[in-house]
């Protein structure tokens, strides 16, 4: 069995194909590979001519993530090409060059040990790390009979929280 030394938070935003605001995100506690396509077997599903059944996995190697390229019309990070990649907090994945972008949000704290508070910024308040049977799952639409509190529809976002541990 694979033994995971970080949190193995991961949050998947999928932004606007022309701005960078979020549209929807899934967070991730507790798996060591997400799988991306059109496939409904997938972990994030992406309705896209640009993207293939089994387009991408990111795979918790270590203490890290990596991409890896399963598309037929490629990932790429940074506009550039890749079979396989290392992936930062923040960074951005594209699939396919016109393709849907991802942004990659990890939790880079450890499971058993509260943050340092010496390495938090001035004000910041610390991150609380929910473990599975915390964890619910809530799927938010805001559509035009349900207006955005915020009177913007482009500032939307749709989150799912997943939880794959079953209970029986």
């Amino acid at each position: 069995m694979l033994k995971l030394t970080t949190a193995n938070v991961i949050k998947l935003t999928l932004l606007h194909p022309f701005q960078s605001i979020p549209v929807r995100s899934w967070a991730f506690h507790q798996e060591a590979i997400i799988r991306i396509g059109r496939s409904m077997k997938n972990h994030v599903v992406l309705y896209s001519a640009v993207v293939s059944r089994h387009h991408a996995e990111l795979r918790q190697v270590d203490q890290g993530w990596k991409v890896v390229n399963l598309g037929t019309n490629g990932t790429y990070i940074e506009g550039v090409p890749i079979s396989e990649s290392w992936v930062e907090n923040g960074q951005v994945i594209h699939l396919a060059i016109s393709g849907p972008k991802i942004q990659l949000n990890i939790d880079p704290y450890p499971l058993n040990l509260p943050p340092n508070p010496r390495h938090r910024h001035q004000g910041e308040d610390p991150i609380q790390v929910l473990h599975p049977e915390e964890v619910q799952t809530q799927i938010t639409t805001i559509s035009p009979s349900h207006p955005n509190p915020l009177n913007s529809p482009e500032t939307h976002e749709e989150i799912t929280e997943v939880d794959s541990h079953d209970p029986s």
